[in-house]
């Protein structure tokens, strides 16, 4: 029972913890206008960090595309000791995309894959990208996203 009691507890704080780092990001963005949106995407564009050495290697290979983004965008998963490690690189000529992404790996590095997999679907909408951005950029923005989600999923699995 008091094991029961301990696993519901950190669960819920393992959701308070990611939906904190979430919400502060939606707030940035709730009030934000058309060209406002766009200068917070252009400002966590910037945030990206690099890639590291050992993906280099795997850049321009399909197996890491998200290939319903019509902007090359490369995402790479890793996840150690119950950590996710996100890695990412997008074409620098997509600020928002690469904004967006950036907001995805600032929101779930370091976080477990449990808090990943309790954020919510409709993050795009409540960062109200869904009204500003196009339907196809939107497409493209959710597949990267669910993709993240997904590769969290498979491999927290295989651990």
């Amino acid at each position: 029972m008091c094991i029961l009691f301990y696993f519901l507890r950190q669960s819920k704080r393992l959701k308070f913890n990611i939906m904190n780092k979430l919400e502060e990001i939606i707030e940035q963005f709730s009030d934000a206008d058309f060209q406002e949106t766009l200068e917070l995407l252009l400002d966590y564009s910037e945030d990206l960090p690099a890639i590291p050495e050992k993906f280099s290697g795997e850049l321009n290979k399909e197996a890491n595309r998200v290939p319903e983004c019509e902007t090359p965008v490369y995402v790479w998963v890793d996840i150690n000791n119950n950590i996710v490690d996100i890695y990412a690189d997008v074409a620098p000529e997509s600020p928002t995309v690469k904004g967006l992404v950036s907001i995805l790996v600032t929101a779930f590095n370091g976080v477990s894959p449990e808090e990943v997999e309790s954020a919510p679907q409709d993050l795009l909408t409540r960062l109200g990208l869904a009204q500003k951005l196009g339907t196809r950029r939107m497409f493209g923005l959710g597949a990267v996203y669910h993709r993240i989600k997904n590769e969290v999923k498979n491999k927290a699995i295989l651990q």
